[in-house]
């Protein structure tokens, strides 16, 4: 008969992998490691997980369902424009920082499989910008904001959030700063890069 997989086990291992991918990155983790963290033997780590990166796929999806809903809820709320671009950045900040991981995995998942995209669009929490682009038209044809494409905004408020931690090493080189300092600095960017992007669309 079949084994069945155990949920708490499951949990176990998810929290083992999050906790080694986020010190050494998913090169630098061995599947020995995550098992040794999770208590279990590397034979019954493999029944739940057949490789490295389906563990990695599973720790980011399991991390993502928490931060789509967040995200999602922003973009289809009834707040401003203002409002959305404040909370989006607020929202994502503080995520990142408590799953620095997930950035620089995104980017390695994305060039190594551009379709692992399509799984993610399967959730229905995934971030859907419709009501965001028809607020933005709106909020341009009334006056209150220089026009803009919502894809182009949209992109603006991603790259800025985004690359800060994808580029740690450099900019923690760049600044002179310890880990400590620089997450104080990306704390600092909620309200920078929220209302240097405010300021950006906003008529003086």
């Amino acid at each position: 008969m079949a084994k069945s997989k155990n949920k708490n086990t499951e949990v176990q291992i998810l929290n083992a992998a999050k906790q080694i991918f986020q010190t050494k990155g998913m090169d630098g983790t061995r599947m020995q490691e995550i098992a040794d963290k999770a208590g279990i033997n590397k034979a019954l780590l493999h029944y739940y997980y057949r490789s490295k990166h389906l563990l990695f796929e599973a720790v980011f999806k399991n991390a993502f369902s928490l931060l789509a809903p967040q995200l999602s809820a922003v973009l289809n709320d009834d707040s401003s424009i203002e409002n959305k671009i404040k909370n989006f950045t607020s929202n994502y900040v503080s995520f990142i920082i408590k799953h620095p991981y997930l950035p620089n995995f995104i980017i390695q998942e994305l060039n190594r499989n551009p379709e692992f995209i399509l799984k993610l669009k399967e959730n229905e929490d995934f971030p859907n910008l419709e009501k965001f682009k028809i607020q933005l038209t709106n909020d341009i044809s009334d006056g209150v904001i220089k026009p803009i494409s919502a894809e182009q905004l949209f992109i603006n408020i991603l790259a800025l959030n985004i690359f800060p931690f994808v580029a740690k090493p450099l900019i923690m080189a760049f600044t002179n700063t310890d880990n400590k300092s620089y997450n104080q600095l990306m704390e600092n960017r909620k309200t920078e890069v929220s209302n240097f992007i405010i300021n950006s669309i906003k008529y003086t």
